[in-house]
């Protein structure tokens, strides 16, 4: 008899009642909850796409030399230490390779993975996939963790708080990994949003820079997607990078399973990864928006924690003594969501992300710049 495997609900199926009544405004809903791009994805990615589309052979695995190219390109721009092209791999996105590295690097039962305590939950479901124990943790105090442990997840800037992780964190996460013989994987996603001016000129640190790593990528990843500086999540672009070993682990794994990138989408992805300019447009965008939204949310009395740092997101809760605050019982993310969804705006509860996060909720920054004026009208009025 075959045993279910122990996964979660999908928290998005959890809120469905608030949508229906966002749904209801006069004026339309307003969706700020999954952080799904709406801008166009730029001329230059389709254009690539589009040259590529007469692809009628099996696409590699491992990547067109030209995609490879790209991705170290990219690894340069972010200062990061060339792994060399045994050490960058392309990916259906970012959220597979989450969900399914544990089990491609042969983590089974009985192996602990390590996840920050706020975090996104394909962590933990990833852990669950291998059959392996996941354990959250704080990522920014190695102090405060286990013993021992066999992958550690990091992910900053953080989703949903937008938390950075300096360069002194980060290397004391790996000084703790190497000392246990642990991997390390570092979620990057959203490094390219980069809000306070510290990570403006200096950029987001990243585990695979010479100063965190010493010059040493072994027992290292790093993940990135294009969703999200590219507007390219229907495209399922991401990458992987760092110690050739794991990545020809991954690389092994993923050719029996036929998991290879689509040709044209490996176009796409080179021009995306060696174009900077419309990121550069899409930062200002978001800047924009991110700006007129924590305006009006200061204003109506809310307050954001550690979104100022970077990222996607704003990660707001309410002080004690929040004036909307109606019902005495209804504290916490749950009670904003319906105080938004009133409103006709759609957000993400924090307990999506662990039970430490139940007392606020995430707000995306990905809705077009008349729906962010709605939104900022109706959260003032």
């Amino acid at each position: 008899m075959l045993a279910p495997l122990n996964l979660p609900d999908f928290p998005w199926d959890t809120i469905s009642e608030a949508r229906a009544r966002a749904e209801e405004h006069v004026g339309g809903i307003v969706d700020l909850s999954v952080g799904t791009p709406v801008d166009a994805t730029p001329e230059v990615v389709q254009n690539a796409l589009r040259a590529s589309s007469d692809s009628p052979g099996y696409p590699l695995v491992a990547g067109t030399q030209q995609v490879r190219d790209a991705i170290r390109a990219w690894v340069q721009h972010r200062g990061m230490v060339d792994p060399g092209e045994s050490g960058v791999l392309p990916t259906t996105g970012s959220k597979e390779i989450v969900a399914w590295l544990p089990r491609m690097l042969g983590a089974r039962e009985g192996n602990v993975i390590l996840f920050p305590d706020v975090a996104y939950p394909t962590y933990e479901v990833g852990a669950n996939l291998a059959g392996a124990v996941p354990l959250a943790v704080n990522q920014a105090d190695v102090s405060t963790w286990p013993n021992t442990a066999d992958i550690v997840w990091l992910n900053s800037p953080s989703n949903p708080t937008g938390q950075v992780l300096s360069a002194d964190q980060l290397k004391s996460v790996v000084r703790w990994a190497r000392e246990r013989n642990a991997i390390v994987v570092a979620d990057e996603c959203y490094a390219e949003l980069p809000w306070s001016q510290r990570y403006r000129d200096e950029g987001v640190p990243s585990l695979l820079h010479p100063a965190v790593c010493e010059g040493d990528v072994s027992g290292l990843l790093v993940v990135y997607s294009l969703s999200k500086q590219s507007n390219m999540a229907g495209y399922r672009a991401g990458v992987v990078v760092g110690d050739p070993q794991l990545v020809q682990a991954l690389l092994e794994v993923r050719k029996h399973g036929g998991m290879m990138v689509p040709a044209p989408v490996q176009a796409a992805m080179s021009a995306a990864l060696t174009d900077r300019a419309h990121v550069d447009e899409q930062y200002e965008r978001y800047r924009e928006r991110r700006r007129k939204l924590a305006a009006a949310l200061s204003r109506a009395g809310f307050e954001l924690d550690e979104s100022n740092e970077a990222g996607l997101y704003l990660w707001v809760t309410s002080p004690a003594d929040w004036a909307g605050k109606t019902d005495q019982s209804a504290v916490g993310g749950r009670a904003l969501l319906n105080w938004f969804a009133a409103r006709g705006i759609l957000v993400a509860p924090g307990d999506f992300y662990g039970p430490t996060a139940r007392n606020h909720v995430r707000i995306a920054l990905t809705a077009t710049d008349e729906r962010i004026d709605a939104a900022c009208e109706r959260i003032e009025s």
